[in-house]
């Protein structure tokens, strides 16, 4: 019997990327990709879409869930208010609030219907000010998992950069062959990156801790 693929969470951004060639390194591998009203969500389905044809992956699926913009919260998703471009205290105004409880949930529901056993999602605590990028979270998820999916799915959501800073999430990319060149990181722009959001600060910190040059146009 063919194995069912694992299926990677894949936002268009450095980090998904980098989680998607390692999950598409052990075995079969779908795409997912969640739209919620993001500032740049055209230039991430883009994003997407180029590293899925990378991968030559067959199974892809776009799922629209734009009730969390609808919710509000955010300045990736609220254009009256302002994305930070200096260093901020606590969690930033880019958090969506409990964004990716709802994205894995939509993943865990794939993976139940595809038969898959493992769900990737590129998600860093080192550097990360997010509540839901805590290994502590994805443990407390794995554990709901386990009490709300059918006997015997055993579905768990994968973390492997959970440890890792951005500087060595780059260079386990260059070591996969993980085409980088392809991701969007900005929260601002889709045209230029800004290199001014955390985002785009924090992808140049890591490139530049690697040694290597950032592959996208900057302004």
């Amino acid at each position: 019997m063919a194995r069912s693929p694992a299926i990677a969470l894949v936002s268009g951004g450095l980090d998904s990327c980098v989680a998607a060639a390692i999950a598409a390194d052990r075995g079969e591998v779908a795409f997912l990709h969640l739209n919620y009203r993001q500032r740049t969500e055209r230039r991430e389905l883009e994003a997407f879409a180029a590293i899925a044809d990378h991968y030559q992956v067959g199974r892809r699926l776009v799922v629209e869930v734009s009730y969390l913009q609808q919710i509000g919260g955010s300045s990736l998703i609220d254009p009256a208010l302002p994305v930070p471009e200096g260093e901020t205290e606590g969690v930033p105004s880019t958090y969506v609030p409990f964004r990716n409880a709802n994205l894995l949930g939509v993943a865990v529901a794939w993976a139940e219907v595809l038969g898959a056993r493992r769900v990737y999602i590129g998600a860093h605590e080192e550097e990360s000010q997010y509540p839901d990028c805590r290994a502590a979270f994805f443990a407390a998820y794995n554990r709901m998992i386990a009490q709300g999916t059918r006997p015997g799915a055993r579905i768990r959501v994968e973390t492997p950069l959970i440890a890792l800073d951005k500087g060595a999430i780059v260079r386990r990319g260059v070591e996969l062959g993980a085409p980088l060149h392809l991701t969007w990181s900005c929260y601002q722009r889709e045209d230029q990156a800004c290199g001014r959001c955390h985002s785009c600060r924090l992808r140049l910190d890591g490139f530049a801790r690697a040694g290597l040059p950032d592959p996208i146009p900057y302004c």
